[in-house]
């Protein structure tokens, strides 16, 4: 019992408790009452706070409104910087032509009917050594300006995007996640990427393209004002000549710093035991490779190139990437509301609850693994939380397994990616960086995540069976 002297029956102790009626909460200010996203969030955190205080946790309200707040400030901490910077560097490479140019490169390349192959190649390869919000800040301007080019398919263009960061996200090391769960379950690097490569291909393919290409024909995503660039301002850039725009190299290069330098963070870290000597170079690589300070220096770039192909005044340019910032602010205080509900949720101790009582299902090691991940995922929110949770049970039981424990590293990715809601900081960022409804929001990236997840269980489980590689 918390503080309260309140008389409850003895299910009003089980965490379940706090997530249900969470739900149900964040479901009235943000759908029915139609609050700012902001407000409904943190209204919505406040509300499981006190939840938490009555019901389960050992806190006070007093205690729960400060949790709030420091769980906004820990998700400010990682979000506050690289958006802010995402900020200048979308509205910079939009405007000044560079994301127009590049998406010319890639029609050029694969054809304008192959649109969507080309954002869904791209968005996979920059994941694996860059983090997944990250790749999101560097292509969403690729995907705006590939519709303002074509015309239409701007639901496509998201939806591959997201598939290909979402997917190296969760199956191919030396992305953050997979890594720590290979490294908790014991499982060889080597194999660990072979495997999650396997895996990663047809849940994007099924998720980018083919899911992708069926709800583009069935909802019809306008090309809205965001990042303070506005549709007329997209749309004069996409009617430019060529000629007028910034070369291939000088387009491109916010996202060769962003990537060069925060990949070669990934890198050092991931195999510094491997290649010793590498330690000579890790103090320059881990300042200039950690995200914070990569992608301002890419937003540095970006902006220059927009000052170089306009007008401007320097002060004009100045203002102009105020109103970045301005919008990137508003961006980040959602995606941070989103994450202290989330840390909320978590808080009630849902996700061990749940997590212990699916120790016990009689399923194979592997669907449980799956299962522990998805149900922790969809309860609290976090992706990387709820892998990370799922590893720490299966861990001593990796001895029990009949296949590589490679395998047991993707079903926890799988899991940890499914239905992406309200209390995932992710799904905020994907409808704000996106120009998006909630219910689009919904429609593209919460089904998207939640085929990628089955799609990953079902690829591991078929390649496991043939190649159990033990």
């Amino acid at each position: 019992m918390g503080p309260f002297p309140l008389q409850v029956v003895d299910f009003a102790h089980s965490p379940l408790v706090t997530f249900l009626l969470g739900l149900f909460i964040v479901i009235v200010l943000l759908v029915w009452i139609d609050f700012p996203a902001f407000i409904g969030l943190i209204l919505a955190a406040f509300s499981v706070g006190v939840i938490n205080a009555i019901f389960v946790a050992d806190f006070t309200p007093a205690e729960a409104a400060t949790a709030v707040a420091e769980a906004f400030g820990s998700n400010m901490t990682g979000i506050g910087i690289p958006i802010l910077a995402a900020a200048v560097i979308g509205k910079s490479m939009l405007e000044s032509g560079a994301a127009q140019r590049v998406v010319r490169g890639f029609q050029n390349v694969l054809g304008e009917e192959n649109s969507d192959i080309s954002l869904l190649g791209s968005s996979s390869v920059l994941a694996i050594p860059v983090f997944f919000d990250s790749v999101l800040f560097l292509m969403a301007p690729l995907a705006r300006s590939m519709r303002a080019r074509v015309g239409r398919d701007y639901t496509l263009f998201l939806v591959a995007v997201g598939s290909g960061a979402a997917t190296a996200h969760v199956f191919v090391p030396p992305t953050p996640g997979p890594l720590a769960v290979a490294s908790e379950v014991g499982s060889n690097l080597g194999v660990t990427i072979l495997i999650g490569i396997i895996t990663a291909i047809p849940a994007a393919i099924l998720a980018g393209l083919i899911y992708g290409r069926w709800i583009n024909a069935r909802l019809d995503i306008p090309l809205r004002d965001t990042m303070s660039t506005t549709t007329e301002e997209l749309q004069e850039v996409a009617d430019r000549p060529t000629s007028t725009l910034p070369g291939m190299v000088e387009s491109l290069a916010p996202i060769i710093v962003a990537v060069g330098l925060i990949g070669s963070y990934t890198v050092v870290d991931a195999f510094q035991e491997v290649y010793p000597s590498l330690e000579l170079i890790e103090p320059v690589v881990v300042f200039l490779g950690e995200q914070n300070v990569a992608l301002m220096l890419a937003a540095v770039v970006a902006a220059y190139s927009l000052y170089r192909h306009t007008e401007m005044t320097t002060s004009e340019w100045s203002e102009e990437l105020t109103e970045a910032l301005k919008s990137g602010g508003n961006i980040a205080a959602i995606t941070a509301s989103g994450g202290a509900f989330g840390a909320m949720l978590a808080a009630s101790g849902v996700g061990d609850y749940l997590a212990n009582a699916l120790q016990e299902v009689g399923v194979g090691l592997l669907v449980t693994a799956w299962l522990i991940a998805a149900i922790v995922r969809i309860a609290q929110g976090s992706a990387t939380a709820a892998m990370l949770t799922a590893a720490g049970i299966m861990a001593p039981l990796v001895g029990q397994l009949s296949v590589n424990p490679a395998y047991l590293v993707m079903v926890i990715g799988a899991g940890g990616n499914i239905f992406s809601w309200y209390n995932d900081s992710g799904f905020w960022l994907v409808k704000e960086i996106g120009g998006l409804t909630q219910e689009e929001t919904l429609q593209t990236w919460t089904v998207l995540t939640t085929v990628i997840s089955v799609s990953g269980l079902i690829t591991t489980l078929l390649v496991s069976s043939l190649f159990p590689l033990t």
